[in-house]
Order: C-alpha cells, then sequence, then structure tokens
C-alpha cells in the first residue's frame, strides 16, 4: 500500500474555498480603486495567504493526515503545521482589509460603522480588544497546545470527528493566527507587544514546547495515548512513536523559533542600537520608581 495514496475529504476545505472566493473579489475591488504598484503588493501577498491556507489544506486532506491515526510522530506532523507554518503564512499574507472589501461599498460602510461606532457592539469591541491583546494571545496559544496534550482530551478528541476539527484544529489555527499577529507585521493590525516582548513570547512558547517534549519522552516511561495502543497492523512500539513524536516537537520548535530570534534581534538593533539598551529601557520604563538622571556635562 502507498503512504501517499491516502487524500480524505475534511469541512476545512468549504472553509477555505469560501476563504479564497472572498479574498479575490476584495483584491477585485480593491484594484479598481489603487494605483498599479499597490495591486501587485497586495497580489504578492495573497501568495504568502494562500500558502498558508494550502499548508492548512496539506494537514487535514493529505495522507498525514490518515497516518496520523496510526502514528503519533505524524499527529505532531500535523499539529505543528496547522498551529505554527500555516498561521504564519496567513498572517504574513495579511488578508483582514482585502476581506472587508469583499462588500459592496454601502453594506460595508454600514457594518463598519456599527461594528466601530454602535453602542449596541461596545461589548463585542471589548471582546475584540481582549482577545487581540498581546499577552492573551501568547496564553492562549500556549495553554491550547498543551491542553489537547493532555491524555484524556487528546483521546476524546481521537474518537469524536467533530471535536477533532472544529475544536482541536480549529483551536490550533485560531490560537496561531492570534499568536502570529503579535509578531509578523500584519496590516492593518498592529502588533501590541513590543520588540523585547515579543522576544520573551518566542522564548517562552519554545520553552513550552520542550517542557512538553521532554514530558512524553524523557520524563515517563510509557505511552500516553490509548488511541495508539492496539492498532491492527502496527507493530511499533506507541511509546517509541512518542518519543519520535516528541522529538520531532522539541526540534520543529527550534527550527521556528532561532530564526524568528534572530529576526526580532536584528529589528531590535536596528531600532534600539543594541539588545542591551534594549532591555534596559525596557526595565526603565517598567520601574515605578526610576526617575530621570540627566548626563554629567
Amino acid at each position: 500500500m502507498s503512504y501517499l495514496s491516502k487524500w480524505s475529504y475534511d469541512p476545512f476545505i468549504v472553509v477555505v474555498a469560501i476563504m479564497v472566493l472572498v479574498h479575490e473579489i476584495g483584491l477585485r475591488n480593491l484594484s479598481r480603486r489603487s494605483r498599479s504598484e499597490r495591486t501587485r503588493q497586495r497580489r504578492v501577498r495573497s501568495y504568502y495567504f494562500y500558502a498558508g491556507l494550502a499548508v492548512l489544506l496539506l494537514a487535514v486532506i493529505s495522507p498525514i493526515d490518515y497516518w496520523a491515526s496510526d502514528y503519533f510522530f505524524v499527529h505532531m506532523i500535523e499539529h505543528i503545521l496547522i498551529m505554527f507554518y500555516a498561521p504564519m503564512l496567513v498572517v504574513a499574507g495579511a488578508p483582514w482589509l482585502v476581506f472587508v472589501h469583499a462588500l459592496p461599498v454601502r453594506q460595508r460602510r454600514s457594518l463598519l460603522r456599527a461594528l466601530l461606532l454602535s453602542k449596541v457592539t461596545a461589548p463585542l469591541r471589548a471582546v475584540g480588544r481582549f482577545l487581540s491583546s498581546g499577552w492573551f494571545a501568547v496564553l492562549f496559544f500556549n495553554v491550547v497546545m498543551l491542553v489537547w496534550h493532555i491524555p484524556s482530551l487528546f483521546n476524546l478528541s481521537e474518537s469524536n470527528q467533530f471535536i477533532h476539527i472544529w475544536i482541536m484544529h480549529a483551536s490550533f489555527f485560531v490560537s496561531g493566527v492570534l499568536f502570529w499577529l503579535q509578531i509578523i507585521p500584519s496590516y492593518p493590525v498592529k502588533m501590541k507587544l513590543r520588540l523585547t516582548q515579543q522576544v520573551g513570547a518566542i522564548l517562552v512558547t519554545n520553552v513550552t514546547m520542550i517542557f512538553l517534549a521532554m514530558s512524553m519522552s524523557i520524563l515517563t516511561a510509557h505511552s500516553w495515548y490509548a488511541t495508539y495502543s492496539n492498532i491492527p497492523g502496527i507493530s511499533f512500539s506507541p511509546f517509541a512513536d512518542q518519543q519520535i513524536g516528541a522529538a520531532i516537537l522539541w526540534v520543529c520548535g527550534d527550527f521556528w523559533a532561532l530564526p524568528i530570534l534572530i529576526v526580532l534581534i536584528r529589528r531590535i538593533i536596528e531600532k534600539e542600537g543594541s539588545v542591551g539598551m534594549a532591555f534596559e529601557r525596557m526595565v526603565h520604563r517598567n520601574d515605578p520608581f526610576a526617575v530621570d538622571v540627566p548626563d554629567p556635562v
């Protein structure tokens, strides 16, 4: 049996198809009122967005999803694609303004006026500000990653496709988008975290991944997940499978974290002059007893 022959249907296909259609309508509407250079820039960004959607579909309809039911380490690859690489590309594609312009002008203005100015939607705006706050995004991302690897919840998701697709996978993707909006520029969304805080967010998340990987490999002596214990035709040891999955989680954590840290440190140096100065200013800014002392003449 070929390992590459197991493609399947997933409801995310419909969601992705709708998003692509809406995005193309928005691009067309914007092109009518924009300079050709701006239109080309949006088209280039759209390639990142579509690449992110392609990675998402690769994770859920390709043989990766099929074999994830038999091998835990394949499941880890699927999770990393959904939670890290697909959201990174989607955020880099900055589709938000394009989505809004998919609506006709009159409906768009009415909707934005209601969302941004109406007293009725004030609670909704407050919820939006909370969900888009920097530290909530970081906390939510790490909590989602840890919670879905609790054995009882993981096994539940494997036995219930609704939970697996619409709660587990959806929470992976949404939390990933919220997290990467704090790290990757995605106009017109503003990053809520300062550069030094972004470095902290990456380090905390990488440590969380390493802790999870160690817990599943070094700090245990048995397989956590009953769903992989007795699969017909699979002679691979469930614990060895889990250890490989943990190694993938650990190594892939470094693969995404190190390049992002290098980019952030370069941004800090360009803005502040040095990393040390940036952290000194951050500490000084957060110190309620700090006073400005003039430099000696």
